[in-house]
């Protein structure tokens, strides 16, 4: 006689329908996605052909400690428009150096690429605060030091990907008075993939790790701010995301829209969390086409 799995008994109610195994769960990528590693290796690998075509970036430091850098990729173009790529990586520690693959598409038409490195929340006592604020100081950076590179400081935009997409939605709801630019500093955004409301971040197993906080929460849930929104925005997730993932791409790019300011929802069909960072430096799919028009670039 075959035996079936006992189902599992649901526990009390943490968030929306969610218990808190489901919730835990749906804040958890690899649960989802088992295949991180092999993508990771892929975008590694794609990088070091990427760097070997256009050569090695320029390593520009933006802030007064050795983290706080970036990767310059620059295009022969002078004056040209900037992409600034904030990678994700569940908000530990990540480097620039394994997103070069993105570069390529960027440079071909047109557009200076930079990509951040920023601190991890292992070296920060859990606090995203400070990362946050990095990730700002680098687009003011960018600002300020456009045209020592060729770049246009008047088309700066911002690309993202998973916990880079909340520090973007951070980015595009920044008071920017605190750091001497613009407040239209960033003329348009791509958040693939992110969180905007902490919430429900909060209440899963990542808190295990992040220090929330009331102020925390508050501060860094872009959702709540979107009055400081003042760029047109892309929102992007895909159909092999986890449930919450979903949903908070839906649900931001909806509040963008009832707030009366301009967002782009794009759905990749068939795409995990990890294989949606691919689509964004390729020029023919869904999201690098989509990026690409945002910049207004061939």
């Amino acid at each position: 006689m075959v035996q079936t799995a006992t189902a599992r008994a649901r526990g009390p109610l943490v968030w929306m329908n969610m218990d808190q195994k489901e919730l835990d769960d749906a804040y958890d990528q690899m649960v989802y996605a088992p295949n991180r590693d092999q993508v990771h290796k892929r975008n590694v690998f794609n990088s070091e052909r990427v760097r070997q075509r256009l050569g090695a970036p320029k390593r520009l430091g933006y802030g007064p400690v050795p983290i706080e850098a970036l990767d310059l990729f620059t295009t022969s173009k002078l004056n040209a428009p900037i992409n600034v790529f904030i990678h994700g990586g569940a908000w530990r520690q990540r480097e620039a150096n394994d997103y070069a693959f993105l570069a390529e598409m960027f440079v071909n038409a047109g557009a200076h690429f930079i990509a951040l490195d920023f601190v991890g929340v292992e070296n920060t006592k859990g606090d995203l605060l400070p990362m946050a604020d990095q990730v700002r100081r680098a687009v003011a950076w960018v600002y300020k030091n456009a045209k020592s590179f060729g770049g246009d400081p008047e088309r700066i935009y911002v690309s993202s990907q998973s916990s880079g997409a909340h520090l973007a939605g951070n980015v595009v709801t920044t008071d920017w008075s605190k750091y001497g630019v613009p407040a239209n500093v960033v003329k348009g955004a791509l958040l693939c993939s992110g969180m905007y409301d902490l919430k429900p971040v909060r209440l899963s197993k990542r808190s295990e790790y992040v220090a929330f906080t009331d102020q925390v929460e508050e501060e860094l849930s872009s959702i709540r701010h979107l009055d400081r929104l003042n760029c047109p925005v892309i929102v992007a997730y895909g159909t092999y995301e986890t449930p919450e993932f979903q949903r908070q791409n839906r649900e931001f790019a909806d509040a963008v829209k009832k707030a009366g300011k301009s967002a782009t929802l794009l759905v990749g069909e068939g795409y995990n969390h990890f294989e949606m960072t691919e689509m964004i430096g390729n020029p023919l799919s869904l999201i690098g086409s989509a990026v690409l028009e945002q910049m207004k670039l061939k």
